[in-house]
């Protein structure tokens, strides 16, 4: 069940990100729409396709190698992840000021995520552990 709810967790964090990426690659103004942001000339188009499409893809190829290969991994990759995007978040309440409605959905989303993250890679490894223990 762990495994199951683990690789789960890792790949609707997989899709997520993998569904930004792509919006990014078909039309980097729509996802920059999200924040109400217009992007102004071909290197701004060029710099959201690379980061947001370019980029996540890339974390999203790693995540489901992860997941394939080393769920505990995942998990930790996906706490990171999660933990990072949501610090970045409480970094701009503190230097520009508070979160909009969006800010603040993404920061109590991300930092679920990261926790529960956690807790499945902490209950992953007291199942190795009792696995070694008593050869289960």
């Amino acid at each position: 069940m762990i495994r199951f709810l683990s690789i789960t967790l890792i790949g609707v964090v997989a899709a997520g990100i993998g569904l930004v990426a792509l919006m990014a690659f078909m039309d980097p103004q729509a996802v920059m729409n999200l924040v109400q942001v217009k992007l102004p000339n071909t290197d701004a188009y060029s710099s959201i396709r690379g980061v947001y499409g370019g980029a996540g893809l890339t974390i999203v190829t790693v995540l489901l190698f992860l997941a394939i290969t080393d769920v505990s991994k995942g998990l930790l990759l996906t706490a990171i992840l999660c933990g990072f995007y949501a610090l970045s978040r409480i970094a701009t309440s503190q230097i520009e000021g508070p979160l909009g409605a969006f800010g603040r959905q993404w920061l109590l989303i991300e930092s679920s995520i990261g926790i529960l993250a956690l807790l499945l890679w902490w209950a992953r490894s007291q199942e190795e552990k009792n696995t070694l223990r008593f050869g289960l």
